[in-house]
């Protein structure tokens, strides 16, 4: 009987510790996991931070572009009037253009892992050259010649060579475009390799975590 109980005892603190351990050991997993989690969250968070900061500083360079192209086409448009909203234009629409395209054309792409280092760059300079230069002056130029011809402050250009007339009256100011342009072909593709590469180190992280 002694030993039945003796045996009965051991099995019962055998039982015990096995409960005991199984418990431990859940709760350790369970600690991990959310450490895991914390830190996949924190990769995400810190990239994210970067990619809107470079997305805005984009952004925001194609809006001083807008303001130079603005300054210089109404220097050559000798117009004077609504300064106020064809300034408000020439900064606002540059900046919401650049970032809507640079998500769709460049981070919605990568994400979707079709694209390699070379193309992200490639897209973000295009990005930055079209919605930060050409937009820019093509609107101003826009904007600002039709107060041009409504209030008379230029000559209007002959029949049939309208084109060639305008290169030839703003040829000496638009050049000076050239200086955003090649800040931006510079600043788009550094910022599309910066952002492969946080793209690439995030992911190298999530997959060693896991």
């Amino acid at each position: 009987m002694e030993r039945n109980g003796d045996k009965d005892i051991k099995m019962a603190t055998h039982t015990h510790g096995q409960h005991s351990l199984s418990l431990g050991d859940a709760n350790l997993t369970r600690s991990m996991v959310i450490e895991m989690i914390e830190k996949k969250f924190e990769y995400l968070r810190k990239e994210k931070a970067l990619n809107i900061y470079g997305t805005m500083m984009i952004g925001t360079t194609a809006s001083f572009s807008g303001l130079l192209a603005n300054f210089i086409f109404r220097h050559c448009f000798r117009v004077n009037q609504d300064a106020l909203k064809t300034y408000a234009s020439l900064t606002a629409l540059p900046f919401l253009s650049t970032v809507v395209a640079y998500k769709l054309l460049v981070t919605d792409a990568l994400y979707s892992g079709n694209i390699t280092q070379e193309s992200c760059a490639l897209r973000s300079t295009l990005v930055s050259i079209a919605c930060g230069v050409l937009y820019p002056s093509a609107l101003a130029f826009s904007k600002n010649g039709r107060l041009a011809v409504k209030y008379h402050t230029v000559p209007l250009p002959p029949k049939g060579r309208v084109l060639l007339y305008w290169v030839m009256l703003f040829q000496t100011e638009v050049k000076g475009m050239l200086i955003p342009l090649a800040f931006q072909a510079a600043l788009g593709m550094y910022n599309g390799i910066q952002h492969y590469a946080i793209f690439e180190s995030t992911l190298e992280k999530t997959v060693h975590e896991d």
